[in-house]
C-alpha cells in the first residue's frame, strides 16, 4: 500500500495548489445603446436597459 514518505507541510501544499484558485477576470460587454461596459446577461447600470427594453429607469448622476 501506498503510504507518504514524509508529511507535508501547510505551506508546501498550499503552494502546490496555488495555481488552482487563481480567479478570472468577468469578460465584459458593450451596451448597444449607451456603450457602457457592463457584465453579459444582466441589465447595463448605466441606462438601466437589457435585451433591447428598458428594466429600470435610472435617475442621471450629472448635476443639474
Amino acid at each position: 500500500m501506498a503510504v507518504p514518505k514524509g508529511k507535508v507541510s501547510k505551506a508546501r501544499r498550499d503552494k502546490r495548489r496555488s495555481s488552482v484558485w487563481k480567479l478570472a477576470q468577468p469578460g465584459l460587454v458593450k451596451c448597444p445603446k449607451c456603450s457602457a461596459l457592463h457584465l453579459p446577461h444582466r441589465m447595463c447600470p448605466e441606462c438601466g436597459t437589457y435585451n433591447g427594453r428598458t428594466v429600470k429607469t435610472v435617475q442621471s448622476t450629472v448635476a443639474e
